[in-house]
């Protein structure tokens, strides 16, 4: 296939999570940016955003399915990883901050590329969601910050052994940092008067302001509860990173991810042997019976 072919095959898969991203980013960064009458009358639309992801992430596999570089193999893949993830999350589901599936979204983001590590981080948060039970207006902001965790893996420089496993464990580290730092905005503006004092959300402030505000909640807050699973990341990553990089790409060759169908023409069957040229694969002439006379 040819790099302009390619490209044309790939484009509405990159429009799509251009799409996801664009949403994601007006979702959480809406408190720096609008008035505070447009953003109080947005405040309850976490439903309508759980169920555009959900049909977005849906148009993802479709266009995925409709360039060949998905099939039923990989679709059940990403399932079992999506299903692996939520199972390390009811480990932990954040108790003191520690959450084990970062490091299964990591290590997947990584080995399965960008537009389908983000489905697949999407998909481990909201398969621990449903084990958990931890199904609530948060969902899909965890969705899409989860996602970002994966894509982000997916872009990281090309490496191979133990220094890609060193740069996915300080990535870890900070995308741990990161998750949280970005989490907090889908509730920070509506904590109102139980806010730490300048430490809240000031409706139609100056950018500056409420920035330096987050930042004072932010520290004061979560970087407590942040810092564990960035750490814990990291340390699952050097020590399981490789065997799970190594299991999951050998997966992935067999699930055929980014590979065209190719159709061989039929081979005719071998000739028969030919006597003359072969004589001892010619098989003996039967014995004639001779009534036990030799």
């Amino acid at each position: 296939m040819s790099p302009r072919a390619r490209r044309a095959r790939d484009l509405p898969g990159h429009a799509l999570l251009g799409l996801l991203t664009l949403i994601g980013l007006a979702a959480f960064g809406w408190p720096f940016v609008v008035s505070a009458p447009v953003g109080a009358g947005h405040g309850q639309d976490a439903p309508w955003l759980f169920a555009l992801l959900v049909g977005l992430s849906g148009a993802v596999v479709l266009a995925e399915q409709g360039s060949a570089r998905l099939d039923a193999k990989s679709v059940a893949m990403i399932g079992v990883i999506a299903a692996l993830g939520g199972g390390m999350r009811v480990l932990s589901a954040g108790v003191a901050g520690l959450e084990p599936m970062f490091f299964v979204v990591v290590l997947a983001g990584r080995v399965l590329g960008a537009r389908l590590a983000f489905l697949t981080g999407a998909l481990c948060l909201l398969t621990g969601a449903f084990l958990t039970g931890a199904v609530g207006p948060w969902a899909p902001f965890q969705m899409v910050a989860t996602g970002w965790v994966a894509l982000a893996a997916a872009l990281l420089p090309p490496l191979r052994g133990r220094a890609e496993v060193a740069v996915l464990a300080a990535y870890g580290l900070i995308a741990g940092l990161l998750y949280g730092l970005v989490m907090n905005l889908w509730f920070w503006p509506f904590l109102g008067a139980s806010a730490p004092e300048g430490a809240g959300y000031v409706p139609g402030a100056p950018l500056s302001v409420n920035f330096g505000h987050y930042l004072a909640f932010y520290l004061a807050t979560s970087l407590g509860w942040d810092l564990p699973r960035g750490l814990l990341t990291a340390a699952l990553t050097l020590i399981a990173g490789r065997p799970l990089l190594r299991t999951l790409r050998r997966a992935t060759r067999r699930a055929a991810f980014d590979a065209a169908p190719a159709f061989e023409p039929a081979t005719a069957a071998p000739p028969p042997p030919d006597p003359r040229r072969d004589p001892a694969r010619v098989a003996p002439a039967p014995r004639a019976d001779t009534g036990g006379l030799r």
